[in-house]
């Protein structure tokens, strides 16, 4: 038996035959003799990666959402890149070289100087850079990749996957993958998480395991070559039980979060796009916790447009039939960058000009979405969160400018809703002021990445910080309690939007701390379920004197049941003062009420 270790994309067990990917290598002439007709050649070869690339856009929405879908939008941006292409017809017309070799040639030196960049986001795109050139280099040289054919399920064994490579790979056959390159930020690591196939990246590979039977251990991170009998039968066990596992929670659906003893908690989604509101729906989410705007703005070559965005937003607020729908205003910036903005390269950009500061200077850009938004608010429940809030100034100038669009949109006769006002509390300073912070909104996300990263002074996009990378630190755990209390003292719902959230070796502490919502991937909601259903906090129904009711939040409501006609009715959402009765406890055990 062998076994390799790597870093594990998703947890799961895969157990099958491995296909090694073994990539033709393109044979490529160095000079031409006619530029005219090599450059038509190249023209021709562009014309043909860009529809194969559309149709992989087409594909990737259907299995892996629109979301993830862009990066192909990406690659069809990066051939156009004036950049790029310049590059190519200046080997072809100046140095006499074939179409190929031009491509080849400006791919690695393009891909060299990504993987050159400090950014652990801007590295990955090396491999998009790669993947874009290796495709325009098969298509003029005749050469193709993919796995060996066969009729059974297989396990693909390969150097590196790019991302169009994941998507044209039949899903129906394929169990699992395992990469000697690759990185947890690549779009082909998110491609897989999106479509549950456990997968490992880091591995040292060996073409001799073609065709032998493996076992992808995703909770160990490692991979078996011809397991021993026992190895096998223990870990196909564990494949069966998560099998059994998955189809139990969706015995869960249509039931409500509440613990033993009564306490009850939202349990919502976080998106980024409208095509993922049907997992959304399908796992049965009170709501969504986090719609992350900025992906329409990354996935866009310009601008989107205030009835873009509002297409957008309204869809969302009737798919989700009166659920809330919490959407995030802009959030680029740092490691989320889009061309059109023309930010400029900062040595901090994570404490750099992003987010909210980045719609505070540029109004025009800040009040078209608030526009739309305003505007979905009228087909639904809809709320809105400004992210990486730091004072009371930031809140009220953002208020000032959201009720100038209200008044603007009236004058014009169009239909606008009432929007909930939130923020996202992502830094030490907002909850030094969340008893201010609090005053001006009705209700606090927690957004847990950022607010490890800047409490424990560790950039989150750099690996190797990893060992010091602790979202359990206490510091970060106070800082979250304090923000509940805080809100709570404020009649301010607070929930958790960043990944802590769906952390279920934390669930009982959120629980005891008192926070209203958890807002998850839509693929954690039904196991987060599980996890509260099975609670017991004790001491949860305490006398009203312990807990003032002018204190106690009251929590975000739940869509009425018959606005979900497949889910039972469900019990209703406690009133203020059944609030007041339940007990609200610290982290650290003591009863703040006491």
């Amino acid at each position: 038996m062998i076994t390799a270790t790597g870093k594990s994309i998703l947890k799961g067990i895969a157990i099958g035959k491995v296909r090694f990917l073994a990539k033709k290598q393109a044979e490529i002439k160095e000079t031409a003799a006619d530029p005219a007709a090599e450059l038509k050649r190249y023209e021709d070869a562009k014309a043909l990666a860009t529809e194969q690339l559309q149709g992989l856009y087409d594909k990737a929405v259907v299995e892996a959402g629109e979301e993830h879908a862009a990066i192909f939008e990406i690659h069809m941006m990066m051939l156009d890149d004036d950049d790029y292409n310049d590059s190519i017809t200046e080997l072809i017309n100046s140095e006499g070289k074939t179409a190929e070799f031009a491509v080849k040639t400006t791919g690695e030196q393009f891909a060299e100087t990504f993987a050159s960049m400090d950014d652990e986001y801007m590295k990955a795109r090396a491999a998009d850079v790669r993947d874009i050139s290796g495709r325009m280099v098969n298509i003029l040289t005749g050469a193709e990749t993919g796995p060996a054919g066969s009729d059974e399920p297989f396990i693909i064994v390969a150097e590196d996957l790019a991302p169009s490579e994941t998507v044209q790979l039949d899903k129906s056959k394929l169990l699992g993958f395992v990469t000697r390159l690759g990185s947890t930020n690549s779009h082909t690591a998110i491609l897989a998480r999106n479509m549950n196939i456990p997968a490992l990246i880091g591995t040292e590979i060996s073409e001799e395991w073609d065709g032998k039977t493996a076992i992808i251990d995703g909770y160990n991170s490692c991979i078996y070559i011809e397991p021993e009998e026992e190895l096998l039968r223990t870990l196909d066990e564990k494949r069966v039980r998560d099998l059994e596992q998955r189809a139990m929670l969706q015995q869960l659906k249509g039931q409500p979060n509440v613990t033993l003893d009564g306490r009850e908690i939202n349990v919502y989604a976080n998106i980024g796009n409208v095509s993922d509101v049907g997992m959304v729906l399908d796992n049965d989410a009170g709501g969504i916790g986090l719609f992350r705007s900025e992906f329409i703005y990354l996935n866009s070559k310009t601008f989107p447009t205030e009835d873009e965005q509002f297409a957008i937003y309204k869809k969302v607020a009737e798919m989700m039939g009166g659920k809330k729908v919490i959407i995030r205003t802009l959030d680029i910036g740092a490691d989320k960058q889009a061309d059109y903005f023309n930010l400029p390269k900062e040595e901090n950009p994570a404490l750099g000009y992003r987010a909210i500061r980045i719609c505070l200077m540029q109004h025009e850009i800040f009040k078209a979405q608030i526009r739309a938004i305003l505007r979905a608010a009228a087909y639904g429940k809809v709320s809105i969160m400004f992210p990486m809030i730091i004072s009371v100034s930031e809140v009220k100038e953002a208020k000032a400018i959201l009720e100038e669009c209200r008044k603007e949109l009236l004058a014009e006769g169009k239909e606008v809703g009432e929007v909930e006002i939130g923020i996202m509390i992502e830094t030490p300073a907002a909850v030094m002021v969340a008893d201010e912070l609090a005053e001006e909104v009705e209700f606090f996300s927690i957004g847990t990445n950022d607010l490890t990263q800047y409490t424990l002074a560790i950039d989150r996009q750099n690996p190797k910080l990893d060992h010091f990378y602790d979202s359990h630190h206490p510091a970060v755990l106070r800082l979250i309690d304090m923000t509940v209390q805080a809100g709570h003292r404020h009649n301010c719902w607070v929930g958790i939007c960043g990944e802590l959230g769906a952390d279920t070796t934390l669930t009982e502490t959120f629980l005891r701390m008192g926070l209203d919502e958890l807002s998850v991937n839509p693929g954690g909601i039904l196991g987060l379920r599980k996890v509260i259903r099975e609670l017991d906090l004790g001491g949860a129904q305490e006398p009203e004197t312990e807990a003032p009711a002018e204190e106690k939040p009251a929590a975000p409501a739940e869509a009425p049941a018959e606005e979900n006609p497949a889910a039972p009715v469900e019990s209703p959402e406690p009133e203020p003062e059944k609030q007041a009765k339940k007990g609200r406890f610290s982290l650290f055990g003591k009863n703040k009420n006491k």
